[in-house]
């Protein structure tokens, strides 16, 4: 009887998201993962001095300190609701899920930009795009600042919902505590510049790993997605065999490749960070401009993908 309520908890952490969101409060689990490696960051970088090999230790060091805190405290925690019976681990498990995905945020984000630019507002449209790209907003156009969006929803697919669950599926919700500590930690310290080239490539590297097979998975799911919705499911995939390769991170573009392909859009081009303009390999075809319509096609997309693989996800759980 436990196995069968466990089996639906992807299911209810996807309706718990559907229904809060994701809470902005200091005592959110990612918050708190945050300070974590905020406080650890703090303690190890000045120990790394000047010295690569060092600092890659103490990156390393990082690394290991965080995932072995959050396994730790989501592992005692879920002890805990084992006493409990079936109904409460089954409850607990839910929402430590549910605190690692974060479909309705991508959605809020992606409505509320696209709203904006049919209201005629690109001024607001690039404050609020701001929010959740690191490129400069404040010269895009109605085009870039859609291109933008597309590409952070396609792209967190895999980040924000994808991932996590794949991780639940194969080590349960440790396995996506951890996930996303991993992932935070590669937002924080994951970057190539002089504080973090060294520091970071423990975390960065990690990032790379845990989301190699999802974003494929992401791929399979956007096609799959892309036939249901009646985008064009084959082009979907051509592109995706394609291009996704092309993209500067070894995941991205298997989720914003077969984004582009569905919706005959081309991603990637010229942006500009800090001010200095970065090249990035283009995805897809140009055969029609990207307009603000797309950023609602893509999360319908995201939603559809996402649905499938709880729905193949919780099958699997039954049968285990």
């Amino acid at each position: 009887m436990s196995s069968f309520f466990y089996a639906w908890v992807p299911l209810t952490a996807l309706i718990l998201d559907s229904v809060f969101g994701d809470p902005r409060s200091a005592w959110h689990p990612v918050v708190l993962i945050g300070r974590l490696i905020s406080f650890l960051e703090e303690k190890l970088y000045p120990l790394s001095h000047d010295s690569p090999a060092v600092r890659l230790t103490a990156g390393g060091l990082l690394v290991l300190a965080v995932l072995s805190v959050t396994g730790a405290v989501s592992g005692i925690l879920l002890e805990a609701a084992a006493s409990g019976g079936p109904w409460v681990y089954g409850a607990v498990s839910a929402v430590i899920l549910y605190f690692t995905i974060t479909p309705r945020s991508l959605a809020r984000d992606g409505l509320e930009i696209q709203k904006l630019l049919q209201q005629g507002d690109l001024a607001g449209a690039r404050k609020r795009l701001s929010w959740i790209v690191g490129r400069d907003t404040d010269r895009l156009d109605e085009s870039g600042v859609s291109r933008a969006a597309v590409e952070t929803i396609a792209e967190n697919t895999v980040d924000g919902v994808i991932s996590p669950l794949f991780w639940f599926l194969l080590l349960g919700p440790v396995g996506a505590a951890c996930y996303r500590a991993a992932n935070t930690m590669d937002s924080m310290v994951g970057y190539r510049n002089v504080r973090y080239l060294y520091f970071g490539r423990c975390a960065a590297r990690l990032d790379d790993v845990v989301n190699w097979i999802p974003a494929r998975i992401t791929f399979c799911l956007l096609t799959a997605a892309a036939f249901l919705l009646r985008e064009d499911w084959r082009n979907a995939w051509r592109i995706g065999k394609r291009d996704a390769s092309l993209h500067p991170s070894p995941n991205g573009g298997y989720a914003e490749a077969p984004a582009a392909g569905a919706l005959h859009i081309r991603l990637g081009g010229y942006n500009q960070y800090e001010g200095k303009t970065e090249f990035r390999a283009y995805m897809g075809d140009p055969d029609r401009p990207v307009e603000a319509g797309h950023i609602g096609r893509t999360l319908a997309l995201m939603y559809t993908a996402t649905l499938l693989f709880i729905a193949a996800e919780t099958l699997i759980l039954l049968i285990r």
